[in-house]
């Protein structure tokens, strides 16, 4: 494939600035400024007084250079807010009208597009974070993820589009990317091959994907994003704004069966139209070679690389203290092979490190959780988003805290999801306990509150939309917590085994609360 043209790109960053000082100058509207700035990555905030920026990192790997580029803007404008996404990209927040230009047009130099971040756009392609170095894939699929990501680019310029167009690539069953319900979605087989999914995810009206394809020999998987954007045109909802979601179609062409028959009637036409979309690729091997030196910690994974390790960084809510970023870049400049993965639940992981590098970039990144539940799972929250409606992350902060106080076991409580809004940008669909924000009335007036999701399930075989339960005060959820851990806690099982064998625990606990 002809590779993309940033200077293209370039072109358009006069538009952007000239867009962006009229907004800070008041003299375009936020409504106008939104539809016009995600084209490029870009919001502005619920204060309408500071920005972010989305830079994609396909496929979720952050080389070294592309940390470096992060940690050098971050010191070269005082940047005091990052956040590692679940769509495995990097937000910069709180920056200024000229920042987020000057970023931006820096960030295209260096090789990082922007473009396409937010509005009606193939967003960043996603993939298993540990691709190439996990012991228990089928196959490294980051290669394939990245020729796709590359592709989905020249549809940012074609008028009619999904409203957020997003593809993953799974590695094996843990499914981690949910490539069997986003958009469109490549599952690995043992054979090597791809079982293809469609029309799924997350939000309003959410949906599993619909398996169009199984067997997919890997270089033929671009006709099939073709045909997904064909699909789209031919049958997605372009009237209603709300309903300008691939997972929208199932619906409206009368189920799964029928939607499948309508993807292989455009993946036909695809394949007639002579077209020529197949790929080869090769991956990249991992050739270095660690010590027989043996390293062990709660946060390090062996490899199937025998002697490499990766070390399991997850920043509480996705929000890496700038001091611990930049000192990893620092270190990693000096690994050979080295290089940061952003996972699908705000976790990073740095792979690829000898024994003796893993110590280093341990001591680097000290600001990780340890227990599943401090590796919660929470969008940026709605002192942030425009379209936020509850302070996600503050209500996780709250939450740990409370747990901690309590001092719950840490195999007590799960992994939690939350999100501000329904848009489920928290992922709170998935998890064995999730919070989406909502209202409750309390005497006749709204209350902050969440609604609570559990038994969420995203493993491939097993997937499940987790099932709401009631509406939760804000403040009662730390005490609901904790009084949950402390039940699990005194049964001595683990959370997972006591919701298994308990299974109207939870909702016994909840009761009060919702």
């Amino acid at each position: 494939m002809r590779p993309v043209d940033v200077e293209e790109w370039k072109q358009e960053l006069p538009e952007f600035r000239e867009k962006t000082a009229k907004f800070y100058e008041g003299t375009l509207s936020k409504n106008e400024y939104k539809g016009f700035s995600g084209r490029y990555g870009s919001y502005a905030q619920r204060s309408q007084k500071a920005s972010m920026l989305r830079l994609r990192m396909p496929g979720g790997r952050v080389t070294r250079e592309r940390l470096k580029f992060v940690a050098d803007m971050i010191r070269k404008y005082q940047v005091e807010c990052v956040h590692f996404t679940t769509c495995q990209t990097i937000q910069l927040h709180d920056l200024g009208p000229e920042t987020v230009c000057n970023i931006m047009e820096e960030a295209l130099d260096a090789g990082i597009i922007v473009m396409g971040g937010g509005g009606d756009f193939p967003r960043n392609v996603m993939c298993s974070p540990l691709s190439g170095v996990e012991k228990d894939e089928y196959f490294d699929v980051m290669p394939w993820a990245l020729a796709a990501g590359e592709y989905l680019l020249r549809f940012i310029n074609e008028k009619k589009m999904p409203r957020k167009l997003k593809v993953s690539f799974s590695n094996s069953p843990a499914n981690l990317v949910h490539a069997t319900y986003r958009d469109l979605g490549f599952a690995a087989t043992s054979e090597g091959k791809f079982d293809v999914y469609s029309a799924g995810g997350l939000g309003n009206n959410p949906k599993l994907g619909v398996k169009v394809a199984e067997g997919v020999e890997p270089e033929k998987i671009l006709y099939y994003i073709k045909a997904m954007w064909l699909t789209f045109c031919a049958y997605g909802n372009y009237e209603n704004r709300g309903k300008a979601r691939t997972r929208y179609m199932q619906d409206a062409l009368g189920g799964a069966e029928n939607y499948r028959k309508a993807f292989e009637e455009k993946l036909g036409e695809v394949l007639d139209s002579g077209e020529k979309l197949d790929i080869s690729l090769e991956g990249k091997e991992v050739t270095k070679t660690g010590a027989s030196t043996k390293i062990t910690d709660s946060r390090i994974l062996e490899q199937k690389q025998p002697g490499l390790y990766t070390v399991v960084w997850h920043p509480m809510g996705g929000l890496p203290k700038m001091e611990s970023l930049c000192a990893l870049s620092d270190i990693l400049q000096k690994m050979e092979d080295a290089e940061l993965r952003l996972g699908p639940d705000e976790t990073a992981y740095v792979i690829n490190l000898t024994a003796e590098e893993a110590g280093k970039v341990l001591e680097a990144v000290g600001d990780s959780a340890t227990t599943p539940f401090e590796m919660s799972v929470s969008c940026i929250g709605a002192k942030i988003c425009q379209i936020g409606l509850r302070d996600s992350q503050g209500l996780l902060k709250a939450c740990v805290e409370a747990v901690r106080e309590a001092q719950i076991p840490g195999d007590a409580l799960p992994q939690i999801h939350i999100s501000g809004c329904p848009s489920s940008c928290g992922t709170h669909q998935t998890g064995a306990l999730g919070f989406r924000g909502a209202s409750k009335a309390v005497d006749g007036k709204g209350q902050s509150a969440f609604m609570l999701y559990v038994n969420g399930e995203e493993r491939q075989g097993q997937e499940a939309m987790g099932r709401e339960l009631g509406t939760i005060l804000e403040e009662k959820i730390p005490e609901f917590l904790v009084k949950l851990g402390r039940t699990v806690g005194k049964s001595g099982m683990d959370f997972a085994t006591w919701n298994r064998e308990n299974p109207q625990g939870l909702a016994d606990i909840a009761q009060e609360y919702v």
